[in-house]
């Protein structure tokens, strides 16, 4: 699997990017170790690079570090998943409710194209592409937010999901398609200027029915498990 990486931008930040992608995509799975001198040969690059890019993704919390052990990527338990998607609901919702005045008719068309190559998505289902284009998405509606501290919130409970995300919807494939839906219900909200308490509702009603989705899959494998 080697990978020469192409000159653009620093060998640092080109190490970041091909390392957090294949950790996104279930490359490195959850616990996978990170042997730095057998991915900088991957890459191309020294092994200075490489560790810049771990440090990086450890503050992250992509990537934990253990003695004796070295560098592995992080798991995400159940639980952690549940409180990470239980607060990226209320922080993301408020986000998005407080960018909607400031979202125009352009950022509404971007986003409503982006909606269509998901809905597109869903006939070959891809769910690594679905999530990269679902967050392109919200991105697109909580980006304008002025408040800086519930912003950077946001990011952090997208960087901690970041490893569990490319599985979330290969979990709960049908919750993609109502996912869409939704999508374009929330856009209307913002077209028709509604209220941020309604934008705000809603924003997070969509986020808690991925996680109700996604726990009561888990709970029925549980069960069928026994």
């Amino acid at each position: 699997m080697t990978e020469t990486l192409m000159a653009t931008g620093s060998k640092s930040e080109q190490a970041y990017a091909a390392v957090k992608a294949r950790i996104v995509d279930g490359t490195y799975s959850p616990g996978y170790r990170l042997v730095l001198a057998a991915i900088a040969k991957d890459l191309g690059v020294s092994v200075v690079p490489v560790r810049e890019a771990i440090r990086r993704l450890e503050a992250e919390g992509l990537v934990t570090f253990e003695r004796n052990v070295g560098a592995t990527v992080s798991g995400i338990d159940p639980t952690e998943y549940l409180y990470t998607m239980q607060t990226l609901s209320i922080v993301e919702g408020a986000a998005t409710a407080l960018s909607a005045p400031l979202i125009g008719p352009a950022d509404i068309a971007r986003a409503r194209a982006v909606n269509e190559d998901m809905r597109e998505c869903l006939q070959h289902f891809d769910p690594v592409r679905f999530t990269a284009l679902n967050q392109d998405f919200h991105s697109i509606l909580f980006e304008r937010c002025p408040n800086p501290h519930i912003l950077d919130l946001v990011h952090r409970g997208w960087n901690r999901l970041a490893s569990l995300r490319s599985s979330t919807f290969r979990f709960v494939p049908g919750r993609a398609h109502e996912s869409v839906d939704e999508h374009e219900a929330l856009l209307r909200l913002i077209e028709a200027g509604a209220g941020a308490d309604t934008i705000e509702r809603a924003a997070r009603r969509h986020r808690a029915a991925t996680l109700d989705a996604y726990l009561a899959q888990s709970n029925a494998g549980s069960l069928n498990a026994r």
